[in-house]
């Protein structure tokens, strides 16, 4: 790096992993090759090379025709696809990212969101099967917490129940027997299916959205910049433990958080610098509690997306380091 600088070192970088690198062209593709004196054992493949291709449809197609031997992130209609040709198969990865619905007006007193029989309503009308069925082919489990079961400190907490009846109740109780116009519902890029699908079960109970979807540049630079409006179906995709997720919404100063509850806020930081683990632990276990009960979001379900693989691979080395969704260890991977 101090030799070629930071641009030098981007068109050729060095470093320690199973495979050595031979070329990028940005936006295009990335070749590795294999580094036969990898501590850890000779890679199987020989030579990698990752396609950047934006469109779901077009990587399904290169797949099969063989184009291509692992083809990542497929929704629901082209898994299907994959599922139903007999030269190709179909494999899981994720449980890193977490869908939810968060209320970025909620903090307006003004706004119906500040009242949490409004929120507790939203996340009734909301059939988190079904979504996780069309989206995922069922492969999403349902979640009542924007922390993944698998990390550290996490609290189990079970999905709220898919109940209209009671959500139309909740809305006439807190004023709304009509529902409301609650604005922009803006998905998170590029799962605008998944948008389109909680923004029609909120407008069953009478909530209606207007779903404004923007690329994924536009949209990290508004949200970073606080200046979204309405709602979001947000995901959280940090690794790490309880702490780390929450951490991007929770406290007033996370990335992610358009507001924050003062006693919540004051906990977030002292466990931030709690030494002893059993206290900490019952601080994060308080957090995640009560932001549930305060229905401060409402979670969707624990991602896992599905990847079509072609007929030349043996093992594609995804979920071999569970939760990471990519393939990985390198290594690891193996043609037939």
């Amino acid at each position: 790096m101090e030799k070629v600088g930071l641009d030098g070192f981007k068109r050729h970088p060095v470093g320690l992993g199973p495979y050595k690198f031979v070329s990028h062209t940005p936006g295009v593709e990335l070749v590795l090759e294999a580094n036969e004196n990898y501590w850890r054992k000779m890679p199987s493949v020989k030579r990698l090379i990752f396609k950047i291709i934006p469109d779901a449809t077009t990587r399904v197609a290169m797949l099969k025709r063989g184009e291509v031997d692992i083809a990542y992130l497929l929704d629901g209609t082209l898994a299907r696809s994959i599922k139903d040709d007999p030269k190709l198969r179909l494999a899981f990865s994720g449980g890193v990212g977490t869908t939810f619905l968060d209320f970025l007006d909620m903090w307006d007193p003004k706004s119906p969101w500040a009242d949490p029989r409004v929120r507790l309503a939203a996340s009734l009308a909301i059939d988190r099967k079904a979504i996780s069925e069309v989206e995922t082919l069922g492969a999403s489990p349902p979640t009542g917490n924007i922390v993944p079961s698998t990390f550290d400190y996490a609290l189990k907490i079970d999905p709220d129940p898919y109940d209209p009846v009671r959500a139309k109740q909740l809305l006439a109780e807190a004023g709304y027997p009509n529902g409301f116009d609650a604005g922009d519902l803006n998905p998170w890029p590029p799962y605008f299916s998944a948008g389109e699908a909680v923004g029609n079960y909120l407008a069953a109970i009478g909530i209606r959205t207007r779903m404004r979807t923007m690329e994924r540049a536009a949209f990290f630079a508004a949200f970073g910049a606080k200046k979204l409006k309405g709602i979001c179906v947000c995901m959280h995709q940090g690794h790490g433990n309880a702490a780390s997720r929450l951490g991007e919404t929770a406290p007033s100063d996370g990335v992610m958080s358009y507001g924050a509850f003062p006693d919540m806020d004051d906990l977030f930081k002292r466990q931030a610098t709690e030494t002893d683990e059993t206290k900490r632990r019952a601080m994060l276990t308080e957090i995640q509690q009560t932001l549930h009960d305060r229905h401060r979001y409402a979670p969707i379900y624990e991602y896992m997306w599905a990847s079509g693989i072609g007929p030349r691979v043996a093992e594609p080395g995804l979920m071999l380091i569970n939760p990471y969704p990519w393939a990985a260890p390198l290594e690891d991977v193996r043609l037939k």
